[in-house]
């Protein structure tokens, strides 16, 4: 069983540091690349087409926010989910995002946000 901070004002701050951290999708698809296995930088990189010096900036912001922890081996830094509610959240958006029986979410049945031309007058 879970053991959860009580208060609510401490949730709610963790949990807005979290969505936070993965509203950007390049960190968003890096705690993804994450989930299977440790990564390096450079593999990060390779994979996601990104330059190196763009991943490592985005790293610094998870490890900042205790999402991601790194362990040097040799010359090379691994990268590794930190964070059990991270993890939680991205195996949860890989279930309605990433897998062929859940049917991922299509563009005509997601809720877009008004634009700034269409919002009713205060």
């Amino acid at each position: 069983m879970k053991t959860r901070n009580p208060d609510p004002s401490f949730a709610a701050s963790s949990a807005c540091t979290l969505l936070r951290a993965l509203a950007s999708p390049h960190r968003l698809m890096m705690m993804c690349a994450l989930l299977d296995r440790d990564r390096s930088v450079g593999e990060l990189a390779e994979t996601l087409g990104m330059r190196i010096a763009n991943v490592s900036q985005h790293l610094t912001l998870l490890r900042k926010d205790g999402l991601v922890t790194a362990r040097r081996d040799g010359q090379t830094v691994w990268y590794t989910i930190a964070s059990p509610a991270a993890r939680e959240l991205l195996a949860a958006l890989h279930g309605i995002y990433c897998t062929p029986a859940a049917g991922g979410v299509s563009s005509s049945n997601t809720r877009q946000a008004p634009s700034s031309d269409k919002r009713p007058p205060r």
